[in-house]
């Protein structure tokens, strides 16, 4: 064990201070560098992976952590994104620091080094496992199959059975998980547009490699300066290499140049500490980078930060062992000491800046104006609209936020439009920018030109449910029914599961005096979505109208059963159980609301309604007055008060 120590130690030296005090300076620097986006917002997916994931609510089982992807749909349907990270989701739910989400890997390095020194037989991590406990000799091997020499099977590592069972533990497990995740995700990959990962689509094999091999470059070039950073970079941030005249070409010869001086130097050095330090550095790096170079399945990102995670392991490795070589190359040390200081400063420097981008969408955004003007996506919002009880839906591939949004949010529609339409002129089939236009337009009333986008954007991408659902709105709007209601279904066709659309349809189905389907459509939008509010108000509200007081009572009731703590469903209830002369229960229901939503003008109209038929009328002149204060030109409520004063007025005549 003290040999293998040695042998660790002089693969992957131990720090100089003593453990406590190397884990705390390591945490100190980690503070410094996030300290100041911890109270920041939630901002871009932080909404949909967070904010709004069903599976972060107690209510959900958490069995269903396991079956569904990162924002919380089954990882089966079709309009999954398929990423699946179960335990992450996990610790958002559970309240742990968020510096946990992203140490699962490396306490697994952690775990593996400790076990395999301790001579456990579990290993972790192949790469460490073969070159620096097997003490693998690459070099050898290759030579040994070069010239078909006998020997071969004499090697060390083909005779360690602790090593080979490890691997096949390795093996054999990660082919299971591999396996579960086939059949849990529905055996299928995600579907990706051409705006989420262009090259992918390019009809040319030459133009596909040529553009993966410069994207690798620019990977490499935000692990060695990471200066250039955006939350996205699809949506024509990068435009593709089309020929070999384009000057980027020179960052796949310099790539390739660096990886095969790397190789060769991991293969032929002499020294056999070197060899190994270099393909352990190596496979850190290009190992876990396999998964998101598209050499196996398309991806949905052109360049994603987020996966250089586990390969800058693999850089921090190489980077020391090439800046130890130099040491030992030059009697300047110190020069070499402080230039490592200089980069470590810097990187602090940056992380701190990039850590305060992150504070608010604004800076995020802005952020990324400046490094990806041609980004589309940019521009992009995704936004839930309930104007005159109809929902509009915006939704994109990878749930987003961004600038669109803020304008939208803070009133300026005229602003927000310029940055749709911009995103749109960007990339012409960005069918995600024509939506929300569309529904911005619809919002403002320029129903025909919000249609001819709608449409537009479901001939680009004919399964684009919440796109086919907003034309079915504004094909309402315009009274062009029939249309509307194919519009509805073809929604619900590509998305069975849509509880917005079915209450849209359900809004169709009433307007054409269809109560009957009207109804069913709204019990299918609660079923899907027990708290569908606006399904459950509406199906009250038409069960009223149309004299069915006990069925809208019931209805009723089960809502609030469901939602015990929404007042409009408070208010409507009030309502029926008003009309049914019950009063108490319809004045405690009332009062209810109204302490939930004290400025409500119809909670205190209805209620004087209800004290001047109850003979409350004292009551009834209070609230029609605080009614009246609220929203002076309610008709209805002025025409019940001036009625409500002459009946004093002749009850005090009377008395006199």
């Amino acid at each position: 064990m003290a040999e293998l120590d040695a042998d660790l130690d002089h693969i992957i030296p131990s720090s100089l201070l003593p453990p406590v005090w190397a884990k705390l300076v390591v945490g100190f620097v980690s503070l410094l560098c996030f300290a100041r986006s911890y109270d920041g917002d939630f901002v871009f997916d932080d909404s949909e992976a967070i904010v709004n994931n069903k599976d972060l609510r107690a209510e959900t089982p958490l069995a269903d952590l396991w079956l569904h992807d990162f924002w919380g749909s089954r990882l089966s349907s079709n309009t999954s994104h398929k990423s699946y990270r179960p335990l992450a989701v996990l610790t958002f739910r559970l309240p742990v620091s968020s510096a946990a989400q992203t140490c699962y890997a490396p306490s697994s390095f952690c775990c593996l080094s400790s076990a395999t020194v301790e001579r456990s037989e579990k290993g972790l991590n192949a790469v460490f496992d073969i070159l620096v406990i097997g003490k693998f000799n690459v070099l050898e091997i290759v030579h040994k199959v070069l010239h078909k020499d006998k020997s071969l099977g004499s090697i060390s590592v083909l005779r360690n059975g602790a090593l080979l069972f490890r691997m096949a533990l390795l093996i054999s497990g990660g082919a299971a998980v591999l396996y579960v995740r086939w059949k849990i995700m529905g055996t299928g990959p995600p579907a990706f547009t051409e705006v989420d990962n262009p090259a992918s689509f390019a009809d040319s094999v030459w133009v596909r490699a040529i553009n993966y091999n410069y994207y690798y470059s620019l990977n490499a070039w935000l692990l060695l300066c990471p200066w250039w950073l955006c939350f996205d970079w699809s949506m024509g941030c990068i435009p593709l290499i089309k020929s070999f005249g384009d000057w980027r070409v020179i960052a796949l010869a310099a790539l390739w140049l660096c990886l095969i001086g790397l190789i060769h130097q991991a293969l032929c050095s002499e020294d056999s500490h070197r060899r190994r330090i270099l393909t352990l550095g190596l496979g850190f790096l290009i190992i876990p980078f396999l998964p998101a170079s598209n050499l196996f399945f398309r991806v949905g990102f052109v360049v994603a930060e987020r996966v250089l995670y586990l390969p800058s392991v693999g850089y921090c490795v190489l980077l020391t062992c090439g800046f130890g070589a130099l040491s030992r190359q030059t009697k300047k040390k110190k020069l070499i000491a402080a230039v490592v200081l200089g980069i470590l400063v810097t990187n602090v420097l940056r992380c701190v800046t990039r850590s305060s981008e992150w504070r608010s969408e604004d800076q995020l955004f802005g952020s990324a104006l400046s490094v990806c003007p041609l980004n589309a996506k940019v521009f992009w919002e995704r936004k839930s609209c309930f104007l005159s009880f109809q929902v509009g839906e915006t939704e994109a591939l990878k749930v987003h936020y961004n600038i669109g949004k803020n304008l939208a949010d803070k009133g300026n529609q005229t602003a927000a439009i310029r940055y749709y339409r911009e995103a749109v002129r960007l990339n012409p089939k960005y069918v995600h920018a024509m939506n929300n236009l569309g529904n911005i337009l619809k919002e403002r009333n320029e129903l025909q030109e919000a249609e001819e986008l709608l449409s537009l954007a479901v001939q680009i991408q004919p399964d684009f449910a919440a796109a086919w659902m907003n034309l079915g709105i504004v094909q309402n709007s315009l009274k062009r029914f029939e249309a509307a209601e194919q519009s509805y279904r073809t929604a619900i066709k590509h998305r069975r599961k849509y509880p917005d659309c079915y209450y849209n349809l359900g809004r169709l189905y009433a307007d054409l005096n269809r109560h009957v389907d009207a109804l069913n459509a709204w019990r299918n939008a609660t079923v899907l979505k027990p708290e569908h509010s606006l399904a459950w108000n509406n199906m009250i509200i038409l069960l009223d109208s149309t004299g069915n007081l006990a069925q809208a009572e019931a209805v009723g009731r089960e809502a609030l059963e469901l939602i015990p703590n929404d007042h409009s469903l408070m208010f409507s209830l009030a309502n029926v159980l008003g009309k049914a002369q019950k009063y108490k229960e319809s004045e405690a229901l009332f009062l209810k609301a109204i302490k939930a939503n004290p400025n409500a003008a119809s909670y205190h109209g209805n209620l004087a309604v209800l004290y001047h038929r109850w003979g409350h009328l004292s009551l009834a002149k209070k609230h029609y007055e605080i009614s009246l204060q609220l929203d002076p030109g309610a008709s209805g409520t002025k025409e019940n008060y001036s009625l409500l004063r002459r009946k004093l007025g002749q009850m005090q005549k009377k008395d006199v």
